[in-house]
């Protein structure tokens, strides 16, 4: 390929890779929040499920893709809810009742696909808003300004959770219950009430993750839709070091890895497609490995608290 097929090349992956991103980003922004507070919530994977299935519904059923997108961030923020009695309320272990909720989702969002659609069916889904005079920029309007309302949702919030996290009180509050919550409590702060906000938000966020999967990307709802998605954006967060800008660099990694493999699927090289299949997991994994010494996770991560309990 000459000069000009590489860069055509990149623009597509890069596109590409700016429109995958969004699902990780919403969720992995989400878990932050709840890693932050000290629950580990791996239920996200469920959640998303679950929050596609909904938005789906009420997109084909219904013909409305709103209000399949409000209610599926209603749902992530019930399962959250369910989450943060059983984790922070019943002080039951955070893994168990994180892939208990994973279970649940994907169960519930299996079973209501069967009664209620049978088999797949496709929607129009979201369209991608044509920004007039930025589309058609050279070179960066077609990676930047070619998506729907969701990408751009998806890279607002990145900041906005960033001013949220290190610049207002409440930011403060949930930092100092995720590291010393026994020091928090003594001042005051109510360290049961920000794990449960943190927790739904951190639903909330997992449920449009689902939503933008069925209704913004795949335009239909199958049974291995969201596909690792969730446990994925588990990873981008220990990737990303609990900071936003990091998860944001973490998800377009493996954004632009995944749209890498795509492309060699589709290039004819005589190369085998199961290996690049892997490829942004393999990614993911190597990076995690070797940078895993520099990772500061809240002290008080998976601990629940008891203010009665002394030692």
């Amino acid at each position: 390929m000459d000069v000009s097929a590489y860069l055509q090349l990149a623009i597509r992956i890069l596109t590409v890779a700016v429109a995958v991103s969004a699902p990780y980003i919403f969720a992995a922004i989400g878990e932050m929040f709840s890693q932050k507070s000290g629950v580990l919530n791996l239920g996200v994977e469920g959640i998303m499920m679950l929050g596609a299935f909904v938005a789906f519904y009420f997109a084909w059923a219904h013909e409305n893709i709103l209000l399949g997108i409000i209610l599926a961030i209603i749902v992530g923020g019930l399962m959250g809810l369910l989450m943060a009695f059983v984790s922070v309320t019943l002080k039951a272990k955070q893994g168990i009742s994180g892939i208990g909720l994973y279970m649940f989702g994907w169960g519930v969002a299996g079973t209501l696909f069967r009664l209620f659609v049978g088999g797949v069916q496709s929607i129009p889904g979201l369209q991608n808003l044509n920004i007039s005079g930025l589309t058609d920029l050279p070179y960066i309007g077609r990676i930047l300004f070619s998506h729907n309302i969701l990408v751009y949702l998806a890279f607002l919030l990145v900041p906005v959770s960033w001013y949220v996290l290190y610049k207002t009180p409440w930011g403060l509050k949930v930092r100092a219950v995720g590291s010393t919550p026994r020091a928090a409590d003594t001042m005051g702060i109510n360290v049961t009430k920000i794990r449960y906000q943190c927790v739904i938000l951190g639903s909330m966020l997992a449920g449009l993750a689902g939503a933008y999967l069925s209704v913004a990307q795949a335009n239909m709802f199958a049974s291995d839709l969201v596909a690792g998605r969730g446990f994925i954006a588990i990873a981008l967060v220990y990737f990303g070091r609990w900071k936003p800008f990091g998860i944001l660099k973490g998800a377009m990694l493996f954004s632009i890895a995944n749209g890498f493999q795509r492309w060699f699927q589709i290039s004819g090289i005589a190369f085998p497609y199961e290996v690049t299949v892997v490829f942004p997991y393999v990614l993911i994994i190597v990076v995690l490995a070797l940078s895993h010494k520099k990772f500061a996770e809240p002290t008080a991560l998976t601990v629940p608290y008891d203010r009665e309990f002394k030692g």
